[in-house]
């Protein structure tokens, strides 16, 4: 038995068994210690068999985040060190150690960690450190001692090893010492200086040439009334005439409760003096170039608002008219709205009109796309998460609903929010408090909240897929988004302001709508609404010869509603769960990439097929995987 532990104890040999450093080897992968030194086992407070049948994490609890960066650096870089991991001893105290670790050679994935104890490492420094004071304190303080006695009994002594100026004064304010770096300073060797009255030599005049008095200089007062002066504010006068910033401190000297004089020490601040002022400048011109900023941003979100406001809503129909009406009444208001209608009619921008005229304009619009959100980070989009919620919680997030706080919450495709979190929706809407995944802590928000969807709600909701307390909860004010084919003596109106936008992009001021052009623009259905229109006249700007546009249409089909019906799906009698919805989903989206030849974007693309955006088709093929044909 001895034999066998012998020999398990010398698996990573003598350097290994006998280090006085604490050792510890980990099998990453299967979250295991492989085995620990004597003295890894002495400063942990385990035995050497207890910490091999404990594993790593085990041995970290509740670090477990910190655990996995620490491995993947070390496993990426061949050697690295943290300080962030802190082990339980045996006796359930915390360890505050680093831990120094590298890949050993072989199957399979080691490393061995070295441990050392921070604060072992500290009384190390601190005892060192002592020490050294110890050594040379007793010395220094003699020396200190000397100098001032010096001083006080008037001997000159000069502390050449000073990096500032020092001089000393009497009680008549005669010089009796001055040290060499003042020398320099100064431009004044020490025989010029020493008996002479070193206010009238080097402190006679301010800065901007008023004279000084001797009655006001603060290093003179400080041997008549026993205080401490510090100044930062004066200049001293060199030898030749000019002066320089300082900061001087003048300290009495006492003899038997008597006031001998002062001891002056300075510092010549001409290099930081001028970096403050080059900081200031720079904050100057920053405060000015964030001024200027601030005023164009001001410009731009005028802008913005003037091109987003409901009266950039193009049209003169009826249906137009009363949309106008419908967004004037509810924008005063909080209420929440629900946006329907086709793909394509501008839902989002009867939201983002609602949120310009409303009373939170100056608060941001923030949009969730829900069918672009995998459906394991909806409740983490909504309400944010807390560092270590999940894996790959590396730091706190922000959720939408805080983000919009005070603002408008815009759910574009809410028809796609899965049943089980619609729930969690619904309390934050009724009760207008959340909590990040992860964390307890309750959070109040005050949300405007628009929805939009081209789903029949009432229908999803008779299917069981859609609650129904949340359609009421939605359905608080609707407005109807009208397709194009319902309101064709819109289509020209658009259509010159889409040309318009498109020669300026194109740089093409040639380009015309003709009254034939707009005759046959109205009489096309447009299964894809405005975007449709938008994608075809940009590509007849395109094509456009001599400014002629050539709009490529496709007449055989779009003509009445009978082209865009499409087969109901088969009633079961029952609602479609969950993966038969996904592969039903993922069927339609295939057979429209088959029909489209692969084409996702423009005209007869499979996005236009299905009366999606491109960029909402192409989000639910990444979390349907769906692959092009």
């Amino acid at each position: 038995m001895l034999s066998q532990v012998s020999r398990a104890s010398s698996t990573y040999g003598s350097a290994f068994e006998e280090n006085g450093e604490a050792m510890l080897v980990f099998e990453p992968l299967a979250d295991r210690i492989a085995d620990a030194n004597p003295a890894a086992s002495r400063l942990l407070g385990h035995s050497r068999a207890a910490l091999r049948a404990m594993s790593v994490s085990a041995l970290h609890p509740d670090q477990r985040s910190a655990l996995v960066v620490f491995t993947q650096a070390v496993l990426a870089e061949g050697r690295w060190w943290t300080h962030a991991l802190t082990p339980h001893h045996g006796d359930g105290k915390t360890l505050r150690l680093e831990y120094a670790a590298c890949v050993l050679a072989g199957e399979p994935v080691r490393l061995l960690v070295t441990l050392h104890d921070l604060d072992e490492r500290e009384r190390r420094r601190i005892d060192r450190e002592a020490e050294a004071h110890m050594r040379a304190g007793l010395p220094e303080w003699q020396r200190m001692e000397r100098i001032f006695r010096d001083i006080e009994r008037g001997n000159r002594l000069i502390l050449r090893a000073a990096g500032e100026g020092i001089y000393g004064v009497n009680a008549e304010g005669v010089t009796t010492f001055v040290n060499p770096a003042a020398e320099r300073m100064l431009g004044w060797r020490s025989a010029d200086l020493v008996g002479k009255d070193m206010h009238a030599t080097v402190h006679h005049t301010h800065a901007g040439g008023r004279h000084y008095p001797h009655h006001d200089c603060p290093i003179y007062a400080a041997f008549r009334d026993g205080a401490v002066r510090q100044v930062d504010d004066e200049v001293f006068w060199r030898k030749d005439g000019t002066c320089f910033p300082v900061e001087y401190t003048s300290t009495p000297i006492r003899e038997g409760g008597e006031l001998l004089g002062a001891v002056i020490v300075f510092r010549d601040v001409s290099q930081r003096r001028e970096a403050e002022d080059r900081l200031r400048a720079a904050l100057a011109e920053v405060d000015s170039l964030r001024e200027r900023l601030e005023q164009e941003n001001a410009y731009l979100k005028e802008e913005i608002r003037a091109e987003s406001h409901h009266q950039g809503i193009i049209g003169r129909s009826p249906a137009i008219e009363a949309l106008r009406h419908q967004i004037d009444v509810v924008a005063g208001t909080d209420a929440t709205v629900l946006v329907t209608g086709e793909s394509g009619t501008g839902k989002e921008l009867i939201a983002r009109a609602i949120h310009e005229a409303s009373r939170r304009r100056d608060r941001p619009l923030i949009r969730v796309n829900c069918a672009a959100i995998p459906r394991d980070l909806f409740e983490s989009e909504f309400f944010g998460h807390a560092r270590g919620a999940f894996t790959g919680a590396l730091r706190d997030r922000v959720g939408r609903f805080e983000l919009a706080d005070g603002g408008t919450l815009f759910l574009d495709e809410v028809g796609e929010i899965p049943l089980d979190l619609q729930g969690k929706l619904l309390r934050v809407l009724q009760e207008r408090q959340f909590e990040r995944v992860g964390e307890e802590r309750t959070r109040a928000v005050d949300v405007r909240l628009i929805a939009a969807t081209n789903r029949d709600l009432k229908e999803e909701v008779r299917r069981a897929r859609f609650r129904e307390d949340l359609y009421f909860r939605l359905n608080v004010f609707p407005v109807t988004s009208a397709p194009l084919r319902e309101r064709r003596e819109d289509i020209p109106l658009i259509a010159q302001h889409v040309l318009r936008a498109a020669a300026r992009r194109l740089n093409r001021a040639d380009l015309r709508l003709t009254e034939a052009d707009a005759r046959r623009l109205s009489r096309y259905d447009w299964p894809g609404n405005v975007r449709e229109l938008e994608n075809v006249i940009e590509r007849a700007a395109i094509l456009a010869e001599r400014g002629r546009l050539r709009f490529d249409l496709p007449e055989a089909r779009g003509f009445g509603p009978e082209a865009r019906v499409i087969a109901p799906p088969v009633e079961t009698g029952r609602p479609l769960t969950e993966e038969e919805r996904r592969t039903r989903a993922r069927s339609e989206i295939e057979a429209a990439l088959q029909m489209s030849g692969g084409r996702i974007f423009g005209a007869g693309g499979a996005a236009e097929l299905l009366g999606l955006r491109p960029t909402t088709l192409r989000s639910r093929m990444k979390v349907l995987g769906v692959q092009r044909v």
